[in-house]
């Protein structure tokens, strides 16, 4: 199974996992989070994200996701990328998270897919007209 990490600023980490358990009915295995704050040294923080990534992997790898794309949290996913042993997606939401969670037996390239899938089709602009039909 691959390992899910999700590094982000503040409990938005805390937060996606907690709505994920709601969601699934349980709390996923090898699913961790990291929370960055503006008062955190990134070197520290890189060094408890390694841990946690050698943690979560059971050999199949860990995809990591990070909240916005070059800010604090994506920086330091960027020091934790191996291909096929480690990856990383920026723009975590739950749907993408979600996704993630119900392909983790499909292998990381899998993973990575859905994660990008998620996330986009999770983001809907609807209306109430559309909301009528989807009853």
């Amino acid at each position: 199974m691959i390992g899910v990490l999700i590094i982000a600023h503040g409990s938005l980490g805390e937060s996606l996992i907690d709505c994920a358990t709601h969601v699934m009915g349980n709390r996923p295995a090898q699913l961790d989070y990291l929370q960055i704050s503006k008062t955190d040294d990134p070197a520290e923080m890189l060094r408890k994200a390694e841990t946690l990534v050698r943690n979560l992997d059971s050999g199949q790898g860990v995809l990591v996701l990070s909240d916005i794309y070059g800010a604090t949290p994506c920086n330091i996913v960027t020091r934790l990328l191996s291909p096929n042993i480690t990856e990383g997606v920026a723009g975590v939401n739950l749907p993408m998270l979600v996704r993630v969670l119900n392909y983790r037996q499909e292998g990381l390239h899998t993973c990575i897919e859905k994660a990008l899938s998620g996330g986009r089709e999770g983001v809907v602009h609807f209306t109430e007209t559309t909301c009528h039909h989807a009853q």
